[in-house]
Formats: structure tokens, sequence, C-alpha cells
């Protein structure tokens, strides 16, 4: 997979695991704020994407801030105000412990699709959070009243695999349920 050319700051994540997804309707974090889509990506350390994240990180910074990038940027960074945590900062969460995520959301629906290509929705039961998906994000720079960060902007997610679903996630399996003879039930 390939960054669309001409845009610098979009990444495609690939292999990586989903969680808490939002991607069918836009919430508010807290109940604070504009509501939007939004999921969490956990890399592993040694992902291969990691590097590319913080190179694009820096690279929006610049683009943002020239010059003053270097001592923006460690600020950022030491304050965990660029879109690339540490995961051990969420160790109450499952599957945090151990690896880096990028959190990402943005007022439009993501585009959300199959290993195939085809369109899911809501109702196809996946992804789901513990799931692995390939992810598109785009990163951007804000200087506002909120403050300076370098956030990701969700565009889409695409179900790679299964995984073990986080706490709470997923659906029964057919085995997991027993015959039931028509005219015959308890």
């Amino acid at each position: 997979m390939t960054e669309k050319k001409g845009e610098d700051n979009i990444i495609m994540l690939a292999n990586v695991r989903l969680a808490f997804p939002q991607l069918w309707v836009a919430t508010q974090v807290n109940g604070e704020g504009k509501a939007a889509f939004s999921a969490s990506f956990l890399l592993p350390p040694g992902h291969p994407d990691i590097e590319k994240i913080k190179a694009a990180i820096a690279k929006t910074a610049m683009a943002k801030w020239g010059a003053k990038t270097a001592e923006i940027l460690p600020a950022l960074v030491a304050a965990d105000k660029v879109c690339l945590h540490n995961g051990d900062t969420k160790s109450n969460l499952e599957g945090y412990v151990g690896n880096l995520f990028v959190s990402a959301r943005g007022p439009m629906r993501p585009l959300v699709i199959n290993a195939d290509k085809s369109v899911l929705t809501e109702a196809d039961g996946k992804p789901y959070s513990g799931c692995f998906v390939n992810a598109q994000i785009a990163l951007w720079a804000q200087q506002n009243n909120y403050g300076k960060r370098v956030n990701a902007q969700l565009r889409g997610v695409q179900f790679l695999r299964d995984g073990e679903a986080f706490s709470g996630g997923g659906v029964a399996d057919p085995d997991e349920f027993d015959t039931v003879e028509i005219g015959r039930a308890h």
C-alpha cells in the first residue's frame, strides 16, 4: 500500500490491532466537544510503521512551526500531545501495555472495507476491537485555544484478519451453541 501522491501527511498503517472503534456513529469524548468518528491502532515495538509515523509527525510539525519545531516538537512529545502514544500509559486497558498506539479521529465517517475491498456495514460485525486492520490516517498540526498538538484524522479502516476480541467485543460462534431439535426445545 502506498500513500496518496502529493499528500505527505497521509499514512497507511499495515497489520495493526484495532481498539475502541467508533466507525459507524460519531461520538463525543467524555460527553464534550464535537462528535467524531475515532479509533486507536496498537503497534508492537519494532513495527515497521513506527518510524514512518515519527517522521510524518516531524514533517507535519515542521510545516506548521518551521524553525520553532526544534523547541516545540520535543515539548509536545514529552507532554504526550502527538498522535503516537506509549501504551504503558493506558495500563488499565487490554492490549496496550508494551505497545505504542495511534489515536485518530475525524468529523467525517471513515471508509470501512473488508480485505477484498468490499464495503462493510455495522451489521457485518467487523471490524471489531481486537481484530487486525490496515488503516489510513492523515496527520495535521493544531494550534488554537486548546493548545498545540500533532493529531491524526481517521480516513479509513480495512479489516485484515480476526484477532482475540478485547473485553466485551465480538459475537458468539455457532459452535458455542447446542443443536436444538424442532419441537423439543426446553
